[in-house]
């Protein structure tokens, strides 16, 4: 995209907070939006932000983000394709590159980082990251990093930088080691999750840190140790407009879907087959549907075996929007079992249908499902028995079924929508701009949001004012 190209689209006019429309450059260094948040999240804040009147422009790696075309006058999101050497893509996963795939030192680096057990992603995607946006100085506003938080991303970028930490990988990193089962697999998941300790490093440095979460703002200023004031929680939501209820779409008795895109701890998927087992022994007519990856072995695959569960366990993969949430829909429960969750999307989405909702109160998942008894069947993580309980009593009560899908639909359209998250975030572009431009002496380039244009986001301590899936 040229410079001309750009200053014929959003500069002219002004934006839905009567502020002048802003370019944005949003870095994303994975961006598969079927399997990982952080696909979920570029593609539909890009799409809010580009209904705002901004002009948004993705610049990521494999796999590539997909974004949505805008009818009307709005320019739609555009994307710049920043190659790695995609080490991890299938069917050959940890490849070794052939000789002439390699363009420079970076690339040299990707793969020896992969050969020593590492994952480099982070770092190589910010170095390529930084020499594109040096290379394009004076094309953006402000530069949008999605949790990249690599090394390169420090230093002059040409534009301010806003980052993006969903929860800080540090979380998964101590899970998976408590879950580790010998020294030999505790020194391969340290050496995996080596690059969090860049990612340290990089997070306290960052003048703006946004979160999508008071849980999460919690772990980051923890484990992180980024200063509280320089973080602020801008709630994601569900595509409500997608994600509704449908009287069409039969309901399948028995039936309960949950998302679960990686066999890790934290995704809690053990302890929800181990309660599936128990249900059956009133239900038995109950099934699970997992929207993620049938593992080959591992602890959700043993789990399965040893329960005898082959039938009453299904895994699918690759489906399409429309298919996920007819999906959800056709269940009578759906379940987030998870140990931790920086947010919890498949939870805002499964309310957002009207299918009623069990979860767990790990992380932020009290924050989106609410309380117990009102929007939703709250249950400790990690509790295979309290899970059970839950889903049968659920699964054995029409009425309060009704009750909780249209109470959980209702939380989400007060307070978790895409287009307040995209609110939000533009008010602290539009502070991280000016607050660069006083630190240079000069005269903000792009005013800050009027004061009464209302800000999605909550307050410090994660209270919302207003308001698919981990990374693979």
């Amino acid at each position: 995209m040229t410079a001309e190209a750009m200053e014929a689209g959003p500069r002219a006019g002004s934006a839905a907070d009567r502020g002048r429309p802003l370019r944005i450059a949003l870095l994303t260094y994975k961006g598969n939006p079927f399997c990982g948040g952080q696909g979920v999240y570029v593609r539909h804040l890009s799409r809010e932000l580009a209904r705002l009147g901004h002009h948004v422009e993705v610049i990521g790696a494999q796999p590539y983000p997909v974004l949505d075309v805008l009818d009307g006058d709005r320019v739609s999101p555009l994307l710049t394709e920043l190659p790695s050497l995609d080490l991890y893509r299938q069917p050959d996963p940890f490849r070794t590159p052939r000789r002439e795939e390699y363009r420079d030192w970076i690339d040299a680096l990707e793969v020896g980082t992969m050969w020593t057990g590492g994952f480099p992603e982070p770092l190589t995607f910010s170095l390529r990251a930084r020499r594109h946006l040096r290379a394009r100085r004076g094309d953006f506003d402000v530069v949008h990093d999605n949790q990249t938080l690599g090394y390169g991303l420090l230093g002059d970028l040409g534009a301010p930088l806003v980052t993006t930490i969903h929860h800080p990988i540090t979380v998964d990193r101590r899970l998976e080691l408590d879950a580790a089962e010998n020294r030999r697999r505790r020194m391969s998941v340290r050496r995996w999750y080596a690059f969090t300790r860049m990612q340290k490093r990089v997070a306290r440095r960052l003048p703006s840190v946004l979160t999508v979460s008071g849980s999460s703002r919690r772990e980051i200023t923890e484990d992180l140790g980024v200063r509280p004031d320089r973080v602020h929680v801008v709630h994601i939501g569900a595509d409500t407009d997608l994600f509704s209820p449908d009287p069409a779409v039969a309901q399948v008795p028995g039936r309960i879907v949950t998302t679960s895109s990686a066999d890790v701890p934290l995704k809690g998927l053990v302890y929800l087959v181990e309660a599936l087992a128990k249900v059956r022994t009133e239900h038995s007519g109950a099934h699970l549907v997992v929207v993620g990856k049938r593992p080959a072995d591992g602890p959700v695959a043993q789990a399965v075996e040893r329960y005898g569960l082959a039938g009453a366990v299904e895994f699918v993969k690759g489906i399409s929007d429309a298919e996920l949430v007819d999906l959800v829909r056709s269940a009578e429960v759906a379940c987030v079992p998870s140990l931790y969750e920086g947010f919890s999307l498949p939870a805002a989405e499964a309310m957002a249908t009207g299918t009623p909702l069990v979860a767990t109160t790990g992380g932020a998942i009290p924050e989106v499902a609410g309380a117990d008894g009102e929007t939703c069947l709250a249950v400790p993580p990690g509790d295979a028995g309290a899970l059970a309980a839950a889903l049968g009593r659920l699964l054995g009560d029409a009425e309060l079924r009704a009750r909780l899908g249209a109470a959980g639909r209702a939380r989400v359209l007060e307070r978790f929508t895409w287009a307040r998250a995209a609110e939000g975030t533009v008010g602290h572009y539009r502070e991280a701009i000016a607050r660069s431009a006083a630190g240079r002496g000069a005269r903000p380039a792009v005013p800050a949001a009027p004061d009464d244009v209302p800000q999605a986001g909550g307050d410090p301590a994660g209270t919302p004012d207003r308001e698919s899936r981990a990374t693979c």
